[in-house]
């Protein structure tokens, strides 16, 4: 795969990411007629409203449907978006931004000044807590400068900020975003069946290069094992994250693409409950595990090991040689357990979401490796709803395996949710060391002195063993070849306005 070096405008931060482009190759088209119907592996349970989806799989499929003052593209650049043009101030406090000319709403109506300060007031409000967006605790102030111009003002200088503007707009005083979703990008919402489907359209008023295919259907496939049957069956035409076994099984009607997931797979621990209050069970857990042969048998070997809640894409954070801290040591894991008061070892529950099939190999494949030291997992299967109100809203779990994404291009956003009083901490950490060296990243405005912040919170968290940190997992798109054009992103995306037809005739 071709390596290409992952940047934003303006901010002096450089990563590395692994891109796959479809080799297939075609004449465009964009047919009134043309659709495509794409498996999705769980309904979006959460909300419709961007401001509040919290789960990585709702955030891609909103991603075609709303769009930031700053949008990613395929190469990790922030380009402007809602916004034609920023202007970032030299010590870091102010960011200006200009309204994209002509930009309209999904409704016809035209974008305004008054509808981003209102989308970005939204989630800076604390009256319920915490803002809906962590990062919005440092506005100070939001100003309108005239009908095109909007002023942020920081409380505390961070040239880190401009990611954070991906944030959607949305028409200032609208009430019903949670069923009604309105927004600015290629295309526009027409209807979801709960459990069924969510249904868009190609909006014509699309201000940037429009969308190829008119008719999209995300369709919901929670049974994993019926997805094979649902790609050559012809009810679905691409499946993203599908496992190397499915992807094997595939008749040459299907090209499959290979990039990353980027995400953090791990085991993770509720450290608030017993027994992984206690740092040298975590640590025992650690010494258990072999990478290596989880992602041999989840993924024929393919995947990127990780030891701290930071995977490759961020180039400049990611630490490999955290990797090793917790080799595998079957005595070492014996000897932290005895001196925690485990001899004998213990049971424990790891609760995983049902429809993904990775963290579910993934378990039980570290519930093999568990036995060795005298602990016994048992595995629980729920259903992602379930997944996500009683392990992540609720916290009602000992441990889980999922994946954790980045929610815009920063290390701040796989970081802060592991401070004391960050909303999505949902493995309750606590550390007083972690917290400082947070904030010390936050409050510099020098990059390699924030940088090297925000590595001593990623060894922090691994010596105390805060998770059992596993990979960045493979990620395996399955496409029909009647289509092409797509491209991975470096965060959990489907940019769906890529994709064109290469086979008219099979529509």
């Amino acid at each position: 795969m071709k390596q290409k070096t992952l940047k934003r405008l303006l901010v002096p931060v450089l990563f590395t990411l692994t891109i796959a482009l479809s080799a297939c190759s075609g004449d465009k088209t964009g047919d009134n007629s043309s659709q495509i119907t794409i498996g999705i592996p769980q309904d979006i349970e959460d909300s419709l409203d961007p401001h509040k989806a919290v789960a990585a799989g709702t955030r891609e499929v909103l991603f075609n449907i709303f769009e930031g003052l700053v949008k990613p593209d395929s190469n990790g650049d922030l380009a402007p978006a809602v916004a034609s043009e920023y202007r970032i101030s030299e010590d870091g406090t102010t960011y200006d931004f200009t309204l994209r000319e002509g930009i309209t709403f999904h409704n016809g109506n035209p974008v305004t000044v008054e509808d981003i300060k209102a989308s970005i007031d939204k989630c800076a409000d604390t009256t319920d807590g915490a803002p809906l967006v962590a990062a919005y605790s440092n506005i100070q102030e939001v100003n309108i400068l005239d009908d095109k111009n909007v002023e942020i003002v920081l409380k505390e200088a961070d040239m880190d900020f401009l990611p954070n503007m991906t944030t959607a707009i949305l028409p200032a005083g609208q009430t019903d975003a949670d069923t009604n979703p309105i927004g600015t990008g290629p295309y526009k919402y027409v209807s979801r069946s709960p459990q069924e489907n969510i249904v868009m359209e190609k909006y014509d008023g699309y201000w940037g290069t429009p969308a190829n295919i008119e008719h999209v259907t995300f369709k919901v496939c929670a049974n994993a094992d019926s997805i094979v049957m649902d790609l050559e069956g012809g009810s679905i035409d691409m499946f993203a994250r599908v496992t190397s076994a499915q992807a094997s099984q595939l008749s040459d009607k299907f090209e499959v693409l290979e990039g990353t997931m980027n995400l953090v797979q791990a085991l993770y621990l509720n450290n608030g409950v017993e027994p992984f209050n206690d740092v040298k069970v975590r640590q025992a857990l650690s010494y258990a595990i072999d990478r290596q042969e989880i992602m041999d048998f989840v993924s024929d070997g393919k995947g990127t090991p990780i030891g701290s809640s930071m995977f490759p894409a961020f180039g400049k954070y990611y630490m490999p040689e955290l990797n090793d801290v917790y080799s595998q040591n079957i005595e070492k894991a014996k000897e932290l357990l005895t001196e925690a008061g485990y001899p004998d070892g213990f049971t424990m529950t790891i609760t995983v979401p049902s429809n993904y099939t990775q963290h579910v190999d993934t378990a039980q494949v570290v519930k093999e490796q568990l036995k060795e030291i005298g602990v016994e997992a048992n595995i629980e299967l729920v259903e992602w709803d379930t997944w996500l109100s009683e392990v992540y809203s609720n916290r009602n779990y000992q441990s889980t395996v999922v994946g954790v994404d980045a929610s815009s291009l920063s290390a701040r956003a796989l970081l802060e949710r592991f401070t004391g009083t960050a909303s999505n901490n949902f493995i309750n950490y606590s550390n007083t060391d972690y917290n400082t060296a947070f904030a010390n990243a936050l409050n510099s405005v020098d990059d390699e002195e924030k940088t090297s912040y925000y590595k001593e919170c990623e060894k922090i968290l691994t010596t105390d063993a805060a998770n059992v940190y596993i990979q960045d997992l493979p990620e395996f798109v399955a496409l029909n070849k009647k289509y092409a054009g797509y491209e991975f992103y470096p965060l959990y995306a489907q940019d769906i306005s890529k994709l064109y037809i290469v086979d008219e005739s099979a529509q």
